[in-house]
């Protein structure tokens, strides 16, 4: 199994979202509703494991979280199992150092 999983910046992250990956926020509820990316999907690291074949298998998925740990982690699991995904490497904090919206 390959535990690491390509890694790209918050404005690259964006930059595959806007030509159709999807963000995938992988944070706990009570993160997700704190503040999010407007154009993100919302699925817990918890509920990965039982609910990741509702992903899309045909796009790119950008893994994210908070600072970029457990995001890491699901990014390499779905790899794993066949499907394109990479992690934003610093997480939502960077995603707002960036100047990238929240809502």
């Amino acid at each position: 199994m390959n535990r690491s999983s390509p890694e790209v910046s918050a404005t690259d992250a964006a930059a595959l979202v806007a030509e159709g990956a999807l963000l995938l926020d992988v944070r706990e509820h009570d993160e997700w509703v704190a503040g999010h990316a407007p154009q993100a999907e919302h699925l817990p690291m918890s509920r990965i494991r039982h609910d990741y074949e509702r992903l899309p298998i045909d796009r790119r998925i950008v893994c994210v979280c908070h600072v970029g740990a457990r995001s890491a982690a699901v990014a390499a699991a779905l790899r794993d199992a066949g499907w394109d995904a990479v992690n934003l490497t610093g997480g939502m904090d960077a995603w707002q150092a960036a100047g990238l919206p929240v809502v």
